[in-house]
């Protein structure tokens, strides 16, 4: 019998750490532990991983030499950002000759609003690139340490193109005992402000990031464990401990992408929406094709050199309080009991809601007193709750983790209907609409900016609250719903099932072969330093052309792993149930056209109808399915072919000639993808035929001779 592998998956959140166990084989969840976060320890949260990882092992009869991963997500660069609680950055910018002046203007950032009333201070020194010495860098080093600088950025224009002069700085203020970084290390790409902003934002969060990873390191291996700590990435991947010293930046927002990342993994969903519920707030993410969605960080209104997940959150959660104003339900949210320091009271038991009486309160010092709470003959006080509400609706299961004492709810909600008027269930009914009401108005932006198919939405619930938000949201919005199996502990299981993923950015103009290799050749150099296993690495390349930003996306996995969870893959007849629901059609007009590894891929005529009916168009789509169900490309102009790496330059060639759209203009490419074996290849990205083909022979390498392959080339 072989021996059994596991991963561990550590969540750091304000109230309790939590630690899950994943099967490395099957992805079940082995066993979980909550421990209270260590905020005040001398190893700060350090502190508490290391109780959790004791517990979770010693508990559950796990030897440390079980464990082949172990990651974990924090708020701790998140919440630096909204306190201000980082260092004060000196910004050394270069420039030269005509250059010079527009580089002084464009590295002075001045200081930064994180957060209202937060500022990230920094100060400045301007350097000559082509004057430079090693005493001119010294004291502009000093001067900015006699201002209080902690942490010093180079930043010099075109330094993407060559980075000598910022690493001369950095060992300069190194050999000083200063901690230094440079823009190039956080981006590649032009444009020395944002470039420049991005690294200053980066070096704030250092000293105190460097000094957690040091501790929390050390933590890990004094467990025992001997694989290397990961830590999750604001993009859903993860990224080796060594990084985070470097781009602490990188694990900003973290903490919302790790929740998502397991729902994927559990869930299995094509296009939806996760919503990640906990005591204060709801985190909401897009699904699609499989995949979250992406976006464009920025830090007080300022745009900055960083991709994370496209997470929008909202004060409304299960312990969101209840506003009253004029004798009526006015607001949910945004406070919850816990900013108030209130019990729920829902977590009360009947006893204790004894002669209750309804009272207005302000949860801090700035806020209007009109939340809601109840004062009882035992002198406690508890907050009147979006938890309380749906379980009072029938809306929490008997077990679930947000269940409490429906009686005790009831009495406390009845003196509130007592007082202003109406009924328990109608009061709660109004709540309950106000706040779903709220994260409607978000799922709506979404569905449209990403063009969700309506036919497949679900609305998957997360989080310690998911059952007081998902079930009347669904309700409320039409969409079906469902809650995400070990919902409570989704995001330390996302963390524990996390791939590491790099991006590599670099302005382009009209790349060449020679381009799109070498940034392809970058970016895998770079996951194999995080930690990627390189059998498992998926590399995307695209060419933005009205920006001339060139990118290269890796994804992999720590170590060899082939194959979905156990148990999960579809048969024939459902696989075409899913195609006919996402596309509307019958389950007798859809047809599989080919098959190959862990990918379906079907045809649909799909008839459009338009100027009264009296015009009718037929497009063929395709929609490529993977074993567990999950619509992984959705295309309603679209063909397939089955072709072999030795017929590259010649079926292949010829296919992609057959889906091209000629027009005075010039040629438009299909937009091309490949399947094979495990792996799905996205060369959508490219401008011209022969930047296709050389990705495509790029991404069959290692493929061998009469490997079947799937191109699906697509129109729209």
């Amino acid at each position: 019998m072989s021996k059994r592998t596991v991963r561990i998956g550590i969540d750091v959140g304000g109230t309790f750490t939590d630690a899950a166990i994943i099967d490395n084989e099957t992805y079940e969840v082995v066993a979980k532990e909550k421990v209270p976060t260590t905020h005040r320890a001398e190893q700060g949260v350090a502190a508490g991983i290391v109780q959790a990882i004791e517990a979770v092992l010693a508990n559950n009869d796990i030897s440390p030499d079980d464990v082949i991963f172990i990651a974990h997500g924090t708020t701790q660069a998140t919440n630096a950002l909204l306190e201000g609680d980082v260092a004060k950055v000196g910004v050394i910018g270069m420039g030269r000759g005509a250059e010079a002046g527009r580089a002084r203007k464009e590295t002075t950032v001045g200081d930064i609003e994180l957060a209202p009333g937060k500022y990230l201070e920094t100060e400045h020194e301007f350097l000559d690139s082509s004057q430079l010495t090693d005493e001119g860098i010294h004291a502009a080093v000093e001067a900015l340490r006699a201002r209080g600088c902690e942490v010093i950025v180079a930043s010099e224009s075109y330094s993407v193109d060559d980075p000598t002069n910022e690493q001369r700085v950095i060992s300069v203020a190194n050999d000083m005992g200063m901690v230094a970084t440079g823009g190039y290390e956080i981006s590649q790409l032009y444009g020395l402000a944002a470039r420049t902003r991005t690294a200053a934002v980066n070096a704030a969060l250092i000293p105190k990031m460097m000094e957690t990873a040091n501790m929390t390191e050390a933590a890990v291996r004094d467990s025992g464990i001997s694989k290397p700590l990961m830590i999750m990435r604001c993009d859903g991947g993860v990224m080796s401990i060594d990084e985070v010293r470097k781009r602490p930046i990188l694990t900003m927002l973290s903490g919302l992408a790790a929740g998502v990342a397991g729902a994927l993994m559990y869930e299995k969903v094509t296009d939806g929406i996760f919503l990640e519920a906990g005591g204060t707030s709801t985190d909401i993410s897009a699904i699609k094709d499989g995949k979250v969605m992406i976006r464009n960080a920025q830090v007080g209104g300022h745009k900055l050199y960083l991709t994370s997940l496209d997470v929008r959150t909202l004060g409304i959660a299960g312990g969101s309080m209840i506003v009253v104003e004029g004798g009526k339900i006015a607001d949910v949210g945004p406070r919850s009991a816990h900013i108030a320091d209130k019990a729920y009271e829902v977590f009360a038991s009947a006893a204790d809601i004894v002669d209750p009486r309804v009272g207005l309160i302000a949860p801090r010092e700035d806020d209007q007193p009109n939340y809601a709470v109840v004062t009882c003959a035992n002198g406690e006080s508890y907050a009147l709750t979006l938890a309380g509400a749906a379980n009072i609706l029938g809306y929490v299961p008997e077990d679930d983790y947000a269940a409490g004492s429906t009686e005790a709810a009831r009495l406390a909600w009845g003196v509130l209907a007592e007082t202003i008027g109406g009924t328990v269930e109608g009061l709660c009914r109004q709540a309950m609409d106000i706040a779903m009401g709220k994260v409607a108005e978000v799922v709506r932006e979404f569905i449209s900016d990403y063009d969700l198919n309506p036919n497949l939405i679900y609305l998957v619930g997360g989080g310690g609250s998911a059952s007081v938000v998902a079930p009347a949201l669904g309700e409320l919005m039409g969409i079906r719903q469902r809650i995400a199996t070990n919902a409570p502990y989704i995001s330390t299981i996302g963390v524990a099932l996390a791939l590491v993923r790099e991006q590599i950015e670099r302005n382009v103009p009209n790349p060449t072969d020679a381009d799109i290799r070498k940034i392809r050749h970058d970016v895998m150099e770079a996951i194999a330093r995080a930690g990627a296993a390189a059998e498992t690495v998926d590399i995307t390349v695209e060419v933005d052309a009205q920006r001339n930003i060139l990118r290269a996306t890796a994804t992999g996995a720590t170590e060899l792993r082939t194959k979905d969870r156990a148990g999960a893959e579809k048969g024939e007849e459902e696989l075409v149930a899913v195609v006919a629901e996402a596309t509307g059609a019958d389950v007798s007009a859809v047809e599989r056209v080919a098959a190959e590894g862990r990918w379906h891929v079907y045809q649909v005529a799909i008839e459009k109808k338009s100027f009264f009916g009296l015009l009718r168009s037929r497009r063929q789509a395709v929609r490529v399915v993977d074993d567990e169900g999950v619509i992984r490309l959705q295309k309603d102009d679209a063909k397939v072919m089955v072709f072999t790496k030795e017929e590259l330059s010649t079926s292949f060639s010829d296919f992609v000639d057959l889906m091209t759209l000629y027009s005075d203009a010039g040629a438009t490419l299909p937009k091309t993808y490949l399947f094979f074996g495990q792996r799905m290849s996205d060369l959508s990205g490219v401008l011209n035929k022969e930047q296709l083909l050389s990705l495509a022979e790029m991404e069959l390498e290692f493929a061998e001779k009469d490997q079947p392959i799937i191109v699906a080339a697509a129109r729209d």
